[in-house]
């Protein structure tokens, strides 16, 4: 079924129920958005695009980005979704290899003609707003059928490596995802809303769905981003929120709560459900947003290639403190989620014993349809059906994923291997401490060092032989780091993660300096 078939559902059930909001202020009604929807779908059929063309959206978050999305589907369109903080050689790269036609942009975003396009349209011109207004008449025509297995949402990926590859989610990945969040996230009421603070580009815009799916309220910050304190106040006018923040976000969040002296009551007037991810939380920080704001956090764990869809921790696992396991289970991303199956296998793709270390692998519904005009990709990542995610991580006896890392960022120290992320754990918990990257240096005697990157809190001068005292105490000597590099900020993209490529090329340059 179309997904569009959603939103033409809620437009004739309850057309003047509220829908999108900028801001405070009501943008469309469902039956507003369904008819400029349509006729946006109608008019891109009159320009000569056909089902299964593509259709960039290369603009901030905005209230029209909603009623985008909804017209290509209407009228059996993918769309192509960019990160907003792209630079525009490598937005018109996507183009080029999605063969994309139309593109629809902010001119805060892009502020020059993007090439290789049929037309690119301000969403906050004149002709756009003539692109979207729906004939005085009460009609409306349906969406075009789509089967389940076409593509819906051409994702793609950050690109760290080399070139991102364009994720093919088809209408059946997405209704999936939709579907199980009321199951395995949080059930969705048509009183909730849900705020779009991070890029809609990403995994806030595909929640979209579900909520579209319960005929919610759909709020677009004026900002345009994450205002801590706008969030605050559009949840106490506007009803408790739900958003879904990565874990940089989530920082901010408690940063303002805690700073401005709000505790677990008051979080809960502006905020219902806050689901991260985007990466794992170390687990001083989800115990710290606990503590702060009180039980309102849900963690998933997916990828582009199962968007939002692969384990997730439920309320109710981060409230069972008396359990005896409770610490190790905070620190993991949870249980499969019900449409997938979840192993951890090695690199041939056999079982792992329960507890040990080997590749995150996924199969299900949610499972992408394959890489885009990228047929070795495609081979390499889907095998008998399972996605083999790159992650590495390991099962406990109750089904609980703990990832370890990416497999690209694996140590081999004199022949050890060494997780990140087990070191980042145990910094975080040193006094002063912020933030903490850690990354391998090529060293001839080793093979690879540990290296740390540092973020102090706010006034602290951190010491880096207390740093290494704090490591020596509390994991073996082996994995401590062998350098430590005291930074003000660690490199991130647009969706919070921290770019160990560029913490490693860092230490490449000044190695051959």
């Amino acid at each position: 079924m179309n997904l569009a078939c959603l939103l033409e559902r809620h437009a004739r059930m309850q057309p003047l129920r509220a829908a999108i909001f900028e801001g405070w202020t009501l943008h469309a009604t469902y039956g507003q958005w369904a008819r400029r929807s349509a006729a946006l779908a109608q008019r891109l059929q009159q320009a000569g695009l056909v089902p299964g063309d593509r259709v960039v959206l290369f603009m901030r978050n905005h209230p029209r980005y909603l009623e985008l999305m909804w017209a290509c589907w209407w009228a059996g369109l993918v769309i192509v979704p960019v990160n907003a903080k792209l630079h525009a050689r490598e937005v018109e790269w996507i183009i080029t290899n999605a063969q994309a036609r139309w593109a629809f942009v902010t001119t805060d975003v892009a502020s020059q003609p993007l090439h290789g396009l049929d037309r690119q349209v301000d969403v906050e011109s004149a002709e756009a707003d003539g692109l979207l207004h729906a004939q005085d008449t009460d009609a409306l025509p349906p969406p075009l059928p789509r089967g389940p297995d076409d593509v819906a949402w051409l994702f793609y990926t950050s690109g760290t490596t080399g070139r991102p590859k364009g994720v093919m989610l088809t209408h059946r990945n997405l209704q999936t995802m939709g579907l199980c969040y009321f199951v395995d996230v949080d059930p969705v009421a048509a009183d909730d809303a849900i705020v779009y603070g991070a890029p809609m580009s990403h995994g806030a815009g595909i929640y979209a769905i579900p909520h579209l799916m319960a005929g919610a309220r759909h709020v677009v910050p004026a900002s345009g981003g994450v205002d801590p304190a706008e969030l605050f106040a559009l949840g106490r006018t506007l009803g408790p929120l739900s958003t879904f923040a990565a874990p940089t976000i989530v920082k901010r969040l408690v940063d303002y709560a805690e700073e401005v002296g709000l505790g677990p009551q008051d979080a809960g007037l502006s905020f219902k459900t806050i689901v991260y991810g985007g990466a794992p939380m170390y687990r001083a920080d989800i115990e710290r947003a606990l503590n702060v704001m009180g039980p309102r956090f849900v963690q998933i764990y997916g990828q582009g290639e199962t968007p939002m869809v692969g384990t997730s921790l439920s309320r109710a696992h981060l409230a069972d403190t008396a359990h005896p396991r409770y610490r190790d289970r905070i620190a993991s991303v949870g249980v499969a989620q019900t449409p997938v199956q979840v192993r951890v296998a090695d690199a041939a793709g056999h079982d792992l014993p329960t507890g040990s270390v080997g590749e995150v692998l996924v199969r299900g519904d949610s499972v992408m349809a394959g890489y885009w005009r990228d047929p070795e990709a495609t081979a390499a990542a889907l095998r008998d059906g399972w996605l083999f995610t790159g992650d590495v991580g390991c099962l406990d006896n109750d089904g609980f994923l703990t990832l370890k890392d990416r497999s690209k960022d694996l140590i081999i120290s004199g022949g050890s291997n060494i997780y990140p992320r087990e070191v980042e754990e145990v910094l975080l918990t040193a006094p002063g401490v912020a933030e903490v990257a850690v990354v391998g240096a090529s060293d001839p005697e080793w093979g690879e060092v540990v290296v740390a990157f540092v973020v102090a809190q706010a006034g602290v001068e951190l010491d880096i032989q207390s740093l290494d005292q704090h490591c020596l105490e509390l994991i073996a000597r082996f994995k401590r780091p062998k350098h430590y590099r005291l930074v003000d900020s660690l490199p991130k993209n647009n969706y919070g993660k921290v770019l160990k490529t560029a913490l490693r090329e860092q230490l490449q340059q000044t190695d051959a300096g």
